[in-house]
């Protein structure tokens, strides 16, 4: 009885080891994922002539797994804490994580309607293509949410692996089977860099979890220094590779030419989301006892990022298969550089200077999204991708043409595209508040030289159109996908205040 009492008394003093999950908070995750193995099993089962219907659902499910974000909207929950530190969790829900899980969802639901007719009329494996597409836009919808290194890494893998696949999806395409696989050898060895990183400030810190690995940083035992300071540098490169910041930048314009033109927008906008998302949470949450380090590299990794992906741009020749996807590809470099700059600057003012990143991806997002979304519609009839086969495109298509003209002109930061001009400034400004005013001179100088290639694009639109021209129906779910991305970026064009209200302030639980 004393040896019975002994163990009632010490089970009632230790604390308890089974957590309670929130499961509204991992929802949207949870949602995608399960859609992903749902359309799997029912690929198994459903006739050839049914497949299409996959297709719907997992436009369905992403849309409930965007829904579901609304209730979550205070930013206050997170869940899997630990028992001794209830402050150190695994996931946060926070505001930070809802804008970016509403950026990826959102993103991920447009790359589905594009992709609607793009697998059937390629003939590519339906069940596959769509559970690959969901359980990527489930590991970038994790990641955002994640707190720990261990969590972070595993979100970033379950985001990318299928994305290499996706990429190769066009059998028997060599262009396809080449770019998936640079896709894949470098980002295996980005990876393969980062987790020796993460294995290294495991060792000198201890922990796995963000707020802790903050803590123990600020005071690392001397003969432990150097060997944090590797371990945060070569995190660090896992997700410069993912956000295709120079000199990894080499897997773009091969990887966007040979990738079905969906998944090159939803790689241009989640994958980059993916990337930039773990950047910042490695950067302002766990490394910034290293904000010496890592701040001035940003910074002078977003000035090449932004010069060497505009100049390569601007050499695209009109006439050259595959021109448009390469200029996009070659643009989505420079926007890279862009985004980088507020990350830079939050190492001398502040992590408040993310929500200056967080605005310029969501513009970011929708109009190249929606630019992608036209050159779907485009290479219908047209598939050699050139920038010449937009010339007179307005005679063809008017509402494209001016969908299209548009997002160019809100990539180019110029009226009537006022998001895009505002996103650029506040990006700017976040450069001179801390200080970076070499890297604002450097922003503007490049802002100029894309004027040129947006600018020039845009007018062979509206001028007249060579030979006859092919009309054909504009399948609806393609079209839905440009009027919802022109509508959202003439809406947030018209009131940028949005952006601002939803992105400023503190973004992370405190």
């Amino acid at each position: 009885m004393t040896a019975m009492t002994a163990l009632t008394v010490l089970s009632a003093e230790a604390p308890s080891l089974v957590q309670s999950v929130d499961w509204l908070a991992i929802a949207p995750v949870v949602i995608t994922a399960a859609v992903g193995l749902v359309v799997l099993v029912a690929d198994l089962f459903a006739a050839e002539r049914h497949k299409p219907v996959l297709g719907w659902i997992s436009v369905a499910g992403l849309a409930a797994a965007t829904a579901t974000l609304l209730p979550l909207r205070a930013g206050d929950r997170a869940t899997f804490c630990l028992t001794g530190d209830p402050a150190a969790c695994s996931y946060v829900a926070d505001r930070f994580t809802l804008v970016i899980q509403f950026l990826v969802l959102a993103g991920a639901l447009v790359t589905a309607l594009v992709s609607v007719t793009a697998v059937r009329d390629t003939r590519m494996p339906a069940g596959e293509y769509w559970f690959l597409l969901l359980s990527s836009a489930a590991g970038a919808a994790l990641l955002p949410a994640s707190r720990d290194l261990a969590t972070l890494i595993v979100a970033l893998e379950v985001a990318s692996l299928p994305a290499f696949a996706l990429v190769g999806m066009r059998r028997g395409d060599r262009l396809s089977s080449e770019a998936a696989l640079k896709f894949f050898l470098s980002s295996v060895t980005a990876t393969a860099v980062s987790l020796m990183g993460v294995s290294f400030v495991y060792a000198a810190t201890g922990s796995l979890h963000l707020t802790q690995v903050a803590d123990r940083l600020e005071d690392v035992p001397g003969q432990l220094d150097t060997l944090a300071m590797v371990g945060v540098a070569l995190t660090l490169v896992g997700f410069a590779f993912k956000t295709a910041a120079v000199p990894f930048h080499f897997w773009v314009p091969d990887t966007y030419v040979g990738a079905p033109l969906p998944i090159a927008g939803y790689l241009s906008v989640v994958g980059k989301a993916v990337g930039f998302t773990g950047l910042i949470l490695v950067t302002v949450i766990a490394f910034p006892a290293y904000s010496d380090i890592w701040g001035p590299a940003l910074a002078v990794l977003a000035a090449l990022t932004m010069t060497l992906g505009n100049a390569a741009a601007l050499r695209q020749s009109p006439d050259r298969p595959n021109s448009a996807v390469r200029l996009l590809a070659w643009s989505s470099v420079g926007q890279a550089g862009y985004l980088l700059v507020p990350i830079a600057a939050a190492a001398y003012s502040g992590r408040e200077q993310i929500g200056s990143t967080v605005a310029y991806a969501l513009m970011y997002a929708a109009v190249n999204l929606g630019a992608f979304a036209v050159a779907a519609l485009v290479a219908r009839t047209k598939p050699l991708h050139r920038i010449s086969d937009y010339r007179g495109l307005y005679a063809e298509r008017p509402l494209a043409a001016l969908s299209l003209g548009f997002f160019l002109l809100c990539l180019a930061g110029l009226p009537p595209g006022i998001i895009g001009l505002f996103a650029k400034v506040t990006v700017f400004r976040s450069a001179v508040d801390a200080g970076l005013g070499w890297l604002a001179v450097v922003m503007a100088i490049n802002v100029v030289i894309a004027l040129y290639y947006y600018l020039r694009w845009t007018a062979l639109l509206f001028r007249t159109p060579e030979g006859a021209q092919t009309r054909t129906r504009a399948p609806w779910p393609v079209a839905a996908a440009v009027i919802v991305t022109a509508i959202t970026a003439v809406v947030l064009s018209g009131a940028p205040e949005i952006i601002l209200r939803v992105t400023s302030g503190s973004l992370f639980a405190q």
